[in-house]
């Protein structure tokens, strides 16, 4: 695929770094090289997106000396090379990788390929973004009949030589050459049977010897050759790792975690250690507190005499980490060190892997653990608290995910605490992920996504799942394994994800080709869609479904929205809410106000739509009298809900011929209710109000035009309920909202007669209640005369009539690109594979199109009226992707669903966070002193690098600026120019 241009960015960022540290001797192919005799270089002059976090992990270690065995990394660049140069590197990449072998040899006094002494190598994937098991490993590259003889000889262990040999050969089967890992399993599996062992680490070495004799017949059977080469192994072994950022399961993962415009993967080549050379050898998973709870204990797992992937695949169920105290004593020691001064450096969560070789600890690799959202939560407040971060920083360390995981369901109390719960418990594993899931058992992935397509709630069942199974994995309530331990593929991805997981459930035994599972120590049998539910906090699993209830928020979350709501100049959070119950859910979630209320969500219920429907078809104003008293009622309730807050309203937005009765329901019975002498005579004044194009039809400011009685009684509504809310002690802001409106005097009609109204309630009930008049930006032409609706006044005393902009993106997104949302799903999806679309504009807005238009509108409209509120009540409301634009344009809040609320308040509290940080970078670059041309170069690579990072500085508009010393500042200080009448209406800055 063609190259974005956030992608040609990150090779411009390297070429940068070549530069400044180089003398421009390197290109965009630069290797990496840390460990042994590497040079330092500083983490401030390292990019994430060039490096990956794994290598970036490896360069900090070595510089707060952790001891991690030396090696490069080839960077992410190199992915994109390779995939558009025949999936090979041109030869002066594979010189460089020699040169930095051959580093590693005159450190080590090993050689790569000698008989004797024999140097190894392993080869792991590393992408900016962290995605656990989704791409490739290969271990133990370099050995062959030759070496591997001579690794037994140099180390006096035979049987840890040909261990390490048969794993080399399997992996590089599997990984390189595509064969199924299932066929060298079965080999395996053979020799264990007629070897009369179950362990592994029970096979002798001549059975070590017969295996890996097996295995290169599996090559064989495949046409498939292993190459005794070990420069040759070295570089196909970096091409499938960098291959594995294009196959199928990376790519699935990418798409459900939104992770996009990276470059690709980094390959990290490093020096072999083993933990497999016997009792006083190890590997293992940690994290520095734990990812379920947040909990500040040690939470990982570790294995004797065993290499990697042994911890993380499950193969072997392994033992806490502080058993490691025992059989490591010096190396746990020096472990608990390592992951203290790793947290404070990186002032977050550890997420690290380890070897013990002879008593010897080396550090493989460390990252920001993957956590569940109490955990993440937690966690943040504890940093803080222990002062390792600030708030800001604390802030930051919380993802939208997480806190959406907290607004999902749990079981109820009274069902925890019956009878049936306990009974129905039929076996236990491993609480791998926190949470609760009811569904129907399935057994592989692709019955997941089926069912789930249909929205149906499923479990999907595994012995132990695998990097293919994350397409079932995310289609499924739960996950449950018989085999894995805590730090295992699905425990680790299930949390991610916030998903209850039970995993190492080792009193079932799973038949995945007979969709059934068994428990061992009754026989009793569930079978594919059978339904059971999971308790992933303690790792039950039930029979039946219980039942669950809706979260609720507070304690931790509650600290952590309070400290985004602090943050300087941070946008406010309202709500969409139509009625008294949805606005005090939205109150209790945190919302600041009611950004809309779509009173037309007010006219469907069964008790009051035949009286809309006799409105509509008779216009009686009877049936209008009893629309305002039932609006009022609910208005009444909103206000009561949202006291002191600005309750937003929209006047009726949809067509008519929604309310009416469709053709198939139409009856005698139907025509008789709604006053009909005839069937016929009801079909002709339904048909009457078709419209070819709804959507673009009578609806919005039109409807209250051609029919103004609707206008005046909805206003009247609003008053009178405002008033009541006044008279028993409230305090009312309703904010009357003009939809639809393209035309000048479109607005100003309306707006009239919504003052003419407000006006007369206020006078007749004597009270003085507080309104404003805006009107909803859904109309291109809308915001193209903004300054026109935002300057307009009332001829009869010279007020201003627009007090308010909301962003209505729906309907501008559908009218700008022309797009209907109702149908784009048959298309958006392939768009957004084929590169067409980076993301859906209907969740988060087109910044290029929809977002040009709204950010003219802004600069318009704030021209013409300094003190115009503006604001966005679309779906791209509760983004946070867009929040990130709104608020760069200078929007005063955003408004989304109740539900989005705190996920929302995290987001603009973000926003308000780094844009201090950035402040701060500023500053101290503003008052360091350039002595040397050197600090000048240093200063000029960050400034570069911040400015492509970030959003483009608009010259126009509304900006926030975080005073010095932390003190908020005086908002909209610049200047507003107003924009040209054509061409772009920015410039670069």
């Amino acid at each position: 695929q063609t190259r974005t241009n956030q992608q040609k960015q990150l090779e411009n960022k390297q070429r940068n770094w070549n530069n400044k540290n180089h003398n421009n001797t390197m290109t965009i192919t630069t290797i990496f090289p840390f460990g042994g005799s590497a040079p330092r270089i500083e983490q401030d002059d390292l990019e994430r997106e060039i490096v990956g976090g794994k290598g970036l992990g490896l360069q900090v270690m070595g510089n707060i000396g952790v001891d991690v065995p030396p090696g490069f990394t080839m960077p992410t660049t190199l992915c994109q090379v390779l995939a558009e140069n025949d999936k090979d590197l041109p030869q002066e990449i594979w010189n460089d990788m020699r040169r930095n072998v051959e580093r590693i040899e005159r450190d080590t006094g090993k050689g790569f390929g000698d008989a004797k002494n024999p140097l190894l190598f392993s080869v792991r994937s590393g992408a900016a973004i962290s995605m656990p098991g989704m791409m490739d490993t290969v271990l133990n590259v370099g050995l062959n009949d030759h070496t591997v003889e001579g690794l037994a000889s140099a180390t006096q262990n035979p049987r840890f030589a040909y261990d390490s040999y048969r794993r080399l050969l399997n992996m590089f089967g599997d990984v390189v050459k595509g064969i199924a890992h299932e066929h060298f399993e079965e080999r395996f599996d053979k020799i264990k049977e007629d070897a009369g062992v179950k362990n592994d680490v029970d096979l002798s070495v001549d059975h070590l010897k017969m295996l890996c004799a097996e295995y290169k017949k599996v090559f064989d059977e495949h046409n498939q050759q292993f190459p005794s080469d070990p420069q040759e192994q070295l570089q196909e072994c970096i091409k499938a790792v960098f291959g594995s950022w294009f196959s199928p399961r990376a790519i699935k993962y990418r798409e459900i975690n939104s992770i996009k415009n990276l470059i690709g993967t980094a390959a990290n080549v490093q020096m072999m250690v083993f933990g497999n050379m016997g009792s006083t050898s190890g590997t293992g998973v940690a994290f520095s507190r734990n990812p379920s709870t947040g909990a500040n204990i040690l939470y990982g797992e570790y294995l004797i005499n065993a290499q990697g992937e042994d911890v993380v695949a499950g193969i072997r169920t392994p033992e806490p980490i502080t058993c490691m105290a025992e059989g490591f004593p010096e190396a746990y020691k020096k472990f608990v060190e390592n992951i203290e001064k790793l947290e404070k450096h990186f002032k977050d969560m550890q997420d690290v892997e380890f070897t013990v070789e002879n008593g010897k600890l080396w550090m493989l690799q460390c990252r920001s653990g993957k956590r569940t959202g109490p955990a993440a939560i937690r966690i943040a407040i504890d940093l803080h608290n222990e002062g390792i971060c600030t708030k800001d920083e604390a802030i930051l360390r919380v993802e939208p995910t997480h806190v959406k995981q907290l607004l999902h369901p749990d079981f109820t109390p009274e069902a925890l605490a019956r009878k049936e719960y306990k009974d129905g418990v039929f076996c236990k594993g491993l609480a791998g992920g926190p949470g609760a899931a009811v569904g129907k058992l399935v057994f592989s992935t692709k019955r997941a996504e089926e069912l789930k397509e249909k929205g149906e709630s499923v479990i999907l069942v595994r012995v132990n799942t695998s990097p293919e199974d994350v397409g079932g994995m995310w289609a499924s309530a739960g996950i449950l394994t018989s085999k894995g331990g805590k730090t295992s593929h699905a425990a680790v991805v299930a949390r991610g994800w916030g998903k209850p997981c039970i995993c190492g459930a080792s009193e079932l035994d799973v038949y995945e080709a007979e969709e059934v599972m068994e428990v061992k120590a009754t026989g009793e049998k569930f079978k594919a869609g059978d339904i059971i539910s999971l308790n992933g906090s303690t790792g039950e699993c039930i029979r039946g479904a219980l039942e669950m209830k809706a979260p609720s928020l507070g304690g931790d979350l509650e600290v952590i929205l309070g400290w985004c709501d602090e943050q300087k100049n941070v946008m406010k959070v309202f709500a969409n809410a139509d009625s008294g119950g949805d606005s005090a859910q939205a109150a209790k979630h945190g919302a600041q106000g009611i950004g809309l209320c779509r009173t037309e969500h007010m006219f469907f219920s069964p008790e009051r739509l035949p009286i809309v429907q006799h409105w509509i078809l008779r216009d009686g104003k009877e049936y209008l009298n009893k629309i305002e008293n039932f609006q009022r009622s609910d208005f009444n309730e909103i206000f009561e809900a949202m006291d002191a807050k600005k309750v937003t309203i929209r006047l009726l937005d949809p067509p008519l011929h929604e309310f009416v009765p469709h053709e198939d329901q139409i009856n005698d019975e139907v025509a008789a209710r709604l006053g009909y002498d005839s069937m016929h005579k009801l079909k002709q004044d339904i048909e009457a109000l078709h419209e070819e194009n709804p959507m673009l039809g009578l609806r919005g400011c039109r409807l209250g035009i051609v029919r103004e009685d609707l206008t005046q009684m909805q206003v009247r509504a609003i008053m009178h309920a405002a008033a009541d809310h006044l008279e028993r002690g409230g305090h009312p802001h309703p904010r009357i909202m003009v939809p639809l409106v393209g035309n000048l005097k479109e607005f100003e009609s309306q707006a009239l007669v919504i003052k003419r109204e407000a006006e007369y309630v206020r006078s007749v009930r004597k009270v003085d209640v507080t309104y404003e008049i805006g009107t909803m930006i859904e109309v291109p032409r809308a915001a193209i005369i903004s300054d026109q609706i935002a300057g307009l006044r009332d001829k009869a005393d010279g007020k201003r009539l627009c007090s308010f902009f909301s962003y209505g993106t729906n309907d501008l997104t559908q009218m700008t690109m022309g797009i209907s949302r109702d149908d784009s799903s048959a298309f958006i999806p392939k768009y957004m594979e084929a590169g067409i679309l980076n993301d859906d504009p209907f969740h988060s807005i087109d910044e290029e199109g929809v977002g040009f238009l709204v950010r003219k509108s802004v600069i318009d409209g704030k021209s013409a009226n300094p003190k115009l509120s503006l604001s966005i009540c679309g779906e791209q409301g509760g983004d946070p992707k867009s929040i990130r634009f709104f608020d760069a344009i200078g929007l005063d809040y955003v408004s989304c669903s109740p539900f989005r609320v705190p996920i929302a308040r995290l987001a603009v509290g973000q926003v308000a966070a780094r844009r201090f940080q950035k402040h701060q970078r500023e500053e101290k670059l503003h008052h360091l002193e350039f002595d040397d041309a050197a600090l000048l170069g240093k200063v000029f690579h960050y400034c570069k690098l911040d400015r492509m990072a970030k959003l483009p500085s608009w010259p126009f508009g509304h900006h926030r600026t975080p005073a010095r010393n932390g003190r908020s500042s005086t908002r909209n200080k610049k200047t507003v120019a107003p924009a040209p009448s054509a061409g772009p209406i920015f410039s670069q800055q």
